[in-house]
């Protein structure tokens, strides 16, 4: 794939010009790194839909996979996945019966509670999860490849410093009534 130069322009800049006018109190160049990470994670995000759509995947069903295959044994309890899915009990019941209809899980008695059940990744279910995952690894590598090793890794380290401020700023915040 083509290297970006640095007289190339995209959108984010032509929107940036028509504004500058407009609004001169804002910072452009804070308004050009919040829309680029914006348009990125919806292209991302899209290409993702796109990639779980071709697997007939959800989003919600692969990130249980996901959470299952991550998992001691590749097993949970459904009140886990369900806190970790931030899904209520009926809702991630909903989409074990879905996951178990497409054979990618299977519910087993729970050896250490008689009333309890654990949830078990399958090895369709371990496959699709690797499937989707890769695909999408190679649909986000395309992106990545306007960018050199080294490039890589600093853009990487920029973001790793906006986003710890972000987490700072999410953990001073108080939710408020409507939040």
């Amino acid at each position: 794939m083509a290297r970006t130069t640095d007289v190339q322009r995209d959108h984010v800049d032509r929107f940036l010009e028509s504004i500058r006018d407009e609004l001169p109190e804002l910072d452009l160049t804070v308004e050009g790194i919040v829309d680029r990470i914006n348009g990125l994670s919806r292209r991302i995000k899209r290409m993702m839909d796109e990639t779980l759509h071709e697997r007939s995947l959800t989003w919600g069903e692969w990130k249980v996979l996901g959470l299952l295959r991550r998992s001691p044994g590749y097993r949970r309890s459904p009140g886990y996945l369900a806190v970790h899915a931030e899904l209520s009990s009926g809702a991630m019941t909903n989409r074990l019966d879905n996951l178990e209809k497409a054979g990618l899980i299977r519910r087993l008695p729970d050896p250490s509670d008689r009333r309890g059940i654990q949830v078990e990744l399958t090895e369709a279910g371990s496959q699709a999860y690797t499937d989707s995952t890769a695909a999408q690894a190679a649909k986000e590598a395309l992106i990545a490849s306007a960018l050199n090793a080294k490039e890589k890794d600093e853009l990487n380290n920029l973001l790793r410093r906006l986003m710890l401020v972000a987490e700072q700023l999410d953990a001073q915040h108080v939710p408020r009534e409507g939040d």
